[in-house]
C-alpha cells in the first residue's frame, strides 16, 4: 500500500535552540498536512452553502477533501512546468 501523497507539511517551525546551552528550547513542528490545510479552506466555503440534505458534514467533508486532492494535482502539474 503506497503513503498518501498529503502535500508535504503546512507551517512548519523549526526547533529553537538556547543560545548559551545549545539544547533545544522548542523541538519545532512539523507542520500539518497540505491536504488538510486545503480541505479546511475548502470546507468554509462549502458550509456557507446550501442543499446538502440529511448527512450535511459527511458530504461536505467529502467534497472538501475531493478538492483538496484536485487541488494538490494541479499543484504538482504546475510544479512540473505543465
Amino acid at each position: 500500500m503506497s503513503k498518501l501523497d498529503d502535500g508535504g507539511p503546512a507551517f512548519p517551525r523549526p526547533e529553537v535552540l538556547n543560545p548559551l546551552t545549545g539544547q533545544p528550547w522548542d523541538e519545532g513542528f512539523q507542520g500539518m498536512p497540505m491536504l488538510d490545510v486545503f480541505a479546511g479552506l475548502a470546507m468554509c466555503g462549502l458550509a456557507s452553502s446550501e442543499g446538502w440534505g440529511e448527512n450535511m458534514a459527511e458530504a461536505i467533508s467529502r467534497t472538501a477533501y475531493n478538492i483538496a486532492e484536485a487541488m494538490l494535482a494541479e499543484r504538482e502539474k504546475r510544479r512540473a512546468g505543465a
